[in-house]
This record gives C-alpha cells, sequence and structure tokens, in this order.
C-alpha cells in the first residue's frame, strides 16, 4: 500500500511537455507565414524605393499635323449679317420669328401697328375709283360735245344756224376735251397716292432681306421700334438674322508668316466646340491691308463642306497645310513620344502608369507621325505612360511622378 501512495506522488513529465511543443509548432508556423508574406512583398516591391519618373501621355494626332505649314487662331464670322428693322416709326405689334428660326427672303417676320397706314391706303383707293369715274363722266360730256358741233357744222353749211351757235358747241367741244384731260390727269394722281399708301402701309410689315437663320430677338410685342432707336427705350432692330451659307473663319496671320499663305491653299479647321473634328478648308481671301497694332493680316477661310453645328463667333483653329489632306488621313491616330517605347525580345511595350504602380503593356507601333509614332494596339488616348527612366522600372515597380 504504501508503494502504491508513494507512486501516485510522481510527476507526469509527457504531460507537462505537449503544450510547449504545441506552442513551438505554432511559433513556425507564424514565422513561416510571415516569410512567405515579405517574399511577397518584397516581390511587389514594397521595400523598394519608389523611381521617380516623367510621364507621357498617348494623345490623338491627325496626320495633317506633319504637313502643317503655319497654325492661326480666329473666329467663324458671317460674311452676310444684318440687323433688321423698320424703315418706319410705330409700335411692335406682332413677332412671328425666335432665336434659331430659318427665314425666306422677302417673308413678313414681324409687324407694326398699322391701322392709320391701312386707312390711308383705303381713302387714296377711294380716291382712285372717284377720279376713274369723273374720267367716265367727262368722256360721256366730250362725246355730247362732239356730236353737237358736228351737227352744227352741218346745219351752218345748210344756212339753218348761225356761225355764233358753231362757234359755242366748238367752245364746248373743247372745255369737254381739256376736262377729260383733266380727269385722266387725277387718275394719274390718284394711282400715285394709292402707290405711296401701299408703301407706307407697307413699311409696317418688316420683312427678311435673304434666307438666313435668325440670331438674336432685339425686340417684343410692345416695344416702340423707330429707325434711328433715338427715342427713350425705342428698339432700332428687331431682329438679327445671318446667311449660314456665307461662314467663313477670319484669322490674323503675322505679317512675318504671310508668305506660307495664299489664295486657294488648303486648310484643316478646329472649333472648340469641336475639338475632336476637324473641317476641310481652304484661303478664301487674303485682306489687303494689315493692323498696325497687332502687325498681322487678315486672311478668310471658307469652309469646304457645309455643317449645321458651325456657328458665328466660334473660335477656331486654322492649319495651313502644304498640300490637301488625302482621304485616308482624315481620321485620327493614337500615337506617343518615341522616347517612352521599350523593347524585349523584339516587341514593343511601354510602362503604363497603375496608379502608384508600372505595369508593363506591350504595343503594337505603326508609321512616324511628325516626332511622335503611331500606336495601333494596346493602349488608348489619354493613357499615362512612363518616359524615363525607363532602365530603372520594371513590371509592377513603384512609381512616383516628378510632380509629387
Amino acid at each position: 500500500m504504501a508503494n502504491e501512495d508513494l507512486s501516485r506522488l510522481k510527476i507526469d513529465k509527457s504531460a507537462a511537455l505537449r503544450p510547449a511543443r504545441r506552442g513551438r509548432k505554432a511559433f513556425w508556423a507564424a514565422a513561416g507565414v510571415l516569410v512567405v508574406l515579405l517574399v511577397f512583398l518584397a516581390a511587389k516591391g514594397i521595400f523598394t524605393p519608389a523611381v521617380v519618373v516623367e510621364i507621357a501621355t498617348i494623345s490623338q494626332v491627325y496626320p495633317s499635323q506633319t504637313f502643317t505649314m503655319l497654325n492661326a487662331s480666329g473666329y467663324v464670322v458671317a460674311q452676310r449679317k444684318a440687323a433688321v428693322a423698320a424703315k418706319t416709326t410705330g409700335r411692335l405689334e406682332w413677332l412671328g420669328v425666335e432665336e434659331g428660326n430659318r427665314v425666306k427672303e422677302g417673308e413678313v417676320i414681324a409687324r407694326l401697328e398699322n391701322m392709320d397706314a391701312a386707312a390711308s391706303r383705303d381713302q387714296a383707293k377711294a380716291q382712285l375709283n372717284n377720279a376713274v369715274s369723273a374720267v367716265e363722266q367727262a368722256k360721256a360730256e366730250l362725246n355730247d360735245a362732239t356730236l353737237a358741233y358736228n351737227r352744227q357744222k352741218e346745219l351752218v353749211a345748210q344756212g339753218v344756224v348761225a356761225q355764233a351757235d358753231v362757234d359755242v358747241a366748238f367752245a364746248r367741244f373743247k372745255k369737254a376735251n381739256a376736262a377729260v384731260a383733266g380727269a385722266e390727269a387725277a387718275v394719274i394722281a390718284a394711282r400715285a397716292a394709292l402707290k405711296g399708301a401701299e408703301v407706307a402701309l407697307d413699311y409696317s410689315f418688316i420683312r427678311a432681306p435673304f434666307d438666313a437663320v435668325v440670331l438674336t430677338k432685339n425686340a417684343d410685342v410692345g416695344d416702340i421700334v423707330t429707325p434711328i432707336g433715338a427715342a427713350a427705350n425705342a428698339k432700332a432692330a428687331v431682329v438679327t438674322i445671318a446667311d449660314m451659307g456665307s461662314l467663313l473663319v477670319e484669322a490674323d496671320v503675322s505679317e512675318a508668316n504671310l508668305e506660307k499663305t495664299r489664295v486657294g491653299q488648303p486648310c484643316e479647321i478646329q472649333l472648340d466646340a469641336f475639338p475632336d473634328s476637324r473641317f476641310r478648308g481652304a484661303v478664301h481671301m487674303i485682306v489687303p491691308t494689315a493692323d498696325r497694332s497687332k502687325a498681322t493680316v487678315l486672311i478668310k477661310v471658307r469652309f469646304l463642306e457645309k455643317d449645321s453645328r458651325i456657328l458665328p463667333e466660334m473660335s477656331a483653329k486654322v492649319a495651313f497645310l502644304q498640300r490637301a489632306v488625302k482621304p485616308e488621313e482624315r481620321n485620327p491616330r493614337i500615337a506617343v513620344n518615341p522616347a517612352a517605347l521599350i523593347s524585349h525580345d523584339g516587341k514593343k511595350g511601354v510602362y503604363l502608369i497603375k496608379g502608384d504602380h508600372a505595369a508593363e503593356i506591350p504595343v503594337t507601333t505603326g508609321a512616324q507621325i511628325g516626332d511622335m509614332i503611331e500606336i495601333v494596339s494596346g493602349v488608348k488616348a489619354g493613357d499615362k505612360v512612363a518616359l524615363k527612366p525607363l532602365d530603372k522600372l520594371k513590371n509592377g515597380a513603384r512609381i512616383k511622378t516628378a510632380e509629387k
């Protein structure tokens, strides 16, 4: 019994060693995970200092840039433009157009109050009718006087009447003849008066002088419209119109570069409102005078194709070309600075900037476009790529731009 009691007092060392072994295994497992994580982070370049790089942008360029001789800026200007006003003073009673409406030559676009002019026209018309009736009356009197005179001449030849009676009939005949002439002259005067009244009435109708588009509306119904616009609150022009077929780009060219231009020279026009579009043009006129304050000469460039998007006063840039643009050269191309290209195993590529890292992207190059190289595939316009130092970069390398 004593031996059994003593055996129970012994310490079981195997039970104490088991937790220690489990702790060491967990430690080594954590150490292994840490090593793998460190290797992964090192592979990702976390512990590598970020490379300071200069960047370039993948651009959209046009082939015409390679044979552009000169660039100038200007504005789209309508060569045929009018501020349409009334020829007489009156209150605007009706306005039939608004901005953007197209009008035809002679079309009535507004009307002034014209009741007084219409009344004058009606009065002149009545006076003309009265004058025409007076002519008919005078002619009837002349016919009667002519018959009486002829009868008296026959009777005096037969000795039935005295010569005095013939003289009276002749005087009546002469008077009737003069009355007809006077009545006919009155008709002419009445017709002229009617024409004047109709013209005065027509002045109350404001018509378009040519086919055009309404640019601005300067008066509203109820406004007083006057030709000179001097009266308080009076409006001179009712609307402003422009012939959209007469739109030209007016650009200022330095005197020093004038020799690079000529009438008929092909041009390419870019409007600030449509930066992704190019419009074909040609030099229409070189204005034969210079602006001494700016040392420039005004050159007018016409559009070779009409486009409804082109509006007066739009800002424009004009490229004066050595030759006309070929059909295959009208579409834009993607290009980049050749210094951004890298070559591995005969294949071209670029380091595309993605956040704080550079990713190596293979690209297919095309033709040389000026000082840039065409990119057929691999990247798109607007992408940022590393320009230098390319020898310090690799795929996935951490980078920061020179501006940061």
